[in-house]
């Protein structure tokens, strides 16, 4: 901060000075003139090189107090947050050797600034998926858009690279190939996410010191309240130990799947789900030395990670996806993404309280509401019979129930190390022909099985 001060105290300086010179010139240049009207030529051209010159010292002014402003605001942010700001030039900026021992961070406030982190390749069509961050983000200050691309793919660089100062972009310099196993050859890209997501997480973890951060990729695009979603999130996932992230996306989003008309609703859930999720810098300190060489996602959801802890999730999507082109080759994308519902209605979540999302207080809430609610056999769900019941719960018993329960109702029926996606004590909420359904385990369940997977 004090090189920063100094910096404007000389470009002052500076500018004082040159004015100084220029008038010194003026008054001190002999007269050359045989008549006066080369005198009045003479005098008309100074006047005017005068002007243009005074117009450059006015536009070099107006950058010093530009500059002076923002840095009296990131002084402020740092003493508000208790970080450290990251550099003006970041670009290609190193990581931190894993070995190094993980520098001391005061507890994040809940204003403490919320990074965006946009993980980029070769999609130039992360113009989309910043254009809705840069519209709908309420503050540049509070939120500032870090894109840290791989690949080295140039049209990409040259679509980020014209938002100019709206965004930082910083770049992976490790573009080699990646020793794999024989029978892994063919899953290279999922390397090179891995060691990406390490080096952009470690850059804003370890060198820029922020304390938490939005991770998104660049084919996602935001809905208007994505903001104030986290916003209104981060301060649960400093209170709640039980909570490891804070995500955007809904697995079992479709549009006909969730209750639209209720945006505003939030569950736990102990699915990793990813596509837009906020982490904490002591998730990443425990996180970083034994990151894996691939399939990051799912490592996360490995009992070893997730630690009995969960997400916080919305019904409907704050996030959705229109990349079909990527290394999972469309996996996924055209039974289930491109059908997920993004949400279109603006909610005030930091006016609401959300207390009911802490553990205990959920659980007391929700698990009576789930098993409270009649058992119906799939069945009869099917052929849409007693809709005088409303909310329903249909029990399945084993793994392979699940599946053929979940194929049936057209959820998502894959688990990973026996979590159902948006699963919460393996329960899956969801609409079925516009009636609430929980599929649901006994009520004596005692935990999951890695070996439903």
């Amino acid at each position: 901060m004090l090189k920063k001060s100094s910096l404007v105290l000389w470009g002052v300086v500076l500018f004082v000075a040159w004015n100084a010179l220029l008038l010194f010139f003026l008054w001190t240049r002999p007269p050359a003139f045989d008549d006066h009207s080369h005198l009045t030529e003479e005098v008309i051209r100074l006047a005017q090189d005068a002007e243009l010159e005074l117009e450059h010292q006015k536009d070099l002014l107006r950058q010093i107090h530009r500059y002076s402003a923002l840095w009296s605001k990131k002084r402020k942010k740092v003493e508000e947050a208790g970080r450290l700001p990251p550099p003006a030039a970041a670009s290609n900026a190193g990581a931190l050797p894993a070995t190094e021992a993980v520098p001391h961070r005061p507890r994040a406030s809940p204003a403490a600034v919320l990074p965006v982190v946009v993980i980029a390749c070769d999609r130039s069509t992360v113009r989309r998926c910043l254009d809705k961050l840069l519209h709908y983000r309420p503050s540049r200050e509070r939120f500032p858009i870090i894109v840290s691309q791989d690949c080295g793919h140039e049209e990409t660089a040259r679509v980020i690279a014209s938002y100019g100062e709206a965004v930082m972009h910083i770049k992976q310099p490790d573009l080699s190939n990646i020793a794999v196993p024989t029978d892994h050859r063919k899953f290279q890209g999922y390397y090179k996410i891995a060691r990406h997501y390490r080096w952009a997480l470690s850059q804003v973890f370890r060198t820029f010191q922020y304390q938490a951060a939005i991770v998104v990729e660049d084919d996602l695009e935001v809905a208007p309240d994505f903001f104030e979603y986290f916003q209104a999130a981060f301060p649960l996932l400093l209170a709640d130990p039980s909570l490891w992230c804070v995500s955007a996306w809904n697995d079992n989003g479709k549009e006909q799947m969730v209750e639209a008309g209720r945006p505003e609703l939030l569950y736990r859930t102990d699915f990793f789900p990813g596509l837009g999720w906020l982490l904490l810098s002591e998730l990443w300190d425990e996180l970083e030395p034994k990151w894996p060489r691939a399939f990051w996602d799912d490592w996360m959801r490995q009992p070893e990670q997730r630690r009995s802890r969960s997400c916080i999730r919305p019904e409907v999507s704050r996030t959705m996806t229109f990349g079909r082109k990527g290394v999972s080759h469309g996996q996924f994308f055209d039974q289930y993404l491109k059908f997920i519902k993004l949400n279109d209605r603006f909610v005030p979540f930091t006016q609401l309280d959300l207390s009911y999302l802490k553990k205990e207080e959920y659980e007391r809430s929700f698990l009576p509401k789930v098993y409270g609610a009649p058992e119906l056999r799939v069945e009869e769900l099917q052929g849409n019979q007693r809709r005088e019941l409303g909310t329903v719960r249909v029990q399945y018993s084993s793994r392979d129930s699940f599946k053929a329960f979940a194929k049936a109702l057209g959820v998502m029926d894959d688990l990973k190390s026996g979590v159902p996606r948006a699963g919460y004590r393996g329960i899956v909420s969801f609409l079925y022909r516009g009636r609430r359904v929980y599929l649901a385990p006994p009520s004596d369940w005692t935990g999951y099985d890695p070996s439903w997977s």
